[in-house]
């Protein structure tokens, strides 16, 4: 083989090697991504409450999906909640399996409006955590959480007075 053939070969295969990892890296990047920056609604994870209470009320709507052929009834059972920036407030969430075998589930979660997002802080929530449901076991999740007081020092934010934080669950059994 010619050594222009073989350079070729060799940028061809590191090339292919590289967009593998890409491909590979690219969902847990994006995620790290989302957290970091509340992009595409994604909520942020606060380990403490808020030192500050803000002087704006939002209204906090809730929303409970499951995937299709999922034998879960999933619910809110807090409509809403309404408090000021920085006020640690609380929802909460039922889930009973409905069948006759245990259940794997998992919760991922988003906000709307998606701007939204990078000022929804978490502090105690289920998302991203195996969740096992023995047969006919029904079970309460809450949620803690607060606005940042940030949100009301964003102009692009002034127009933002309702949020919805929705869940989906998901069967995770074959993982």
């Amino acid at each position: 083989m010619n050594p222009k053939n073989r350079n070729l070969a060799i940028n061809v295969i590191i090339a292919a090697i590289g967009m593998l990892m890409l491909a590979y890296g690219s969902v847990p990047l994006y995620r790290i991504f989302c957290q970091k920056t509340g992009f595409a609604g994604t909520v942020q994870i606060a380990n403490v409450s808020s030192k500050q209470i803000g002087s704006k009320k939002y209204k906090v709507f809730f929303d409970a999906n499951v995937e299709q052929h999922l034998t879960l009834k999933f619910q809110n059972v807090t409509r809403y909640v309404e408090g000021l920036s920085g006020a640690n407030l609380i929802a909460y969430y039922k889930a009973e399996n409905l069948s006759d075998k245990p259940l794997k589930i998992m919760a991922t979660y988003n906000v709307t409006p998606l701007r939204a997002g990078r000022y929804f802080q978490k502090i105690e929530c289920f998302c991203f955590e195996e969740q096992i449901l023995n047969p006919k076991q029904a079970v309460e999740f809450p949620v803690l959480f607060y606005i940042d007081p940030k949100i009301e020092k964003d102009s692009n934010m002034d127009d933002i007075e309702e949020i919805t934080l929705s869940y989906t669950f998901f069967d995770i059994s074959d993982r």
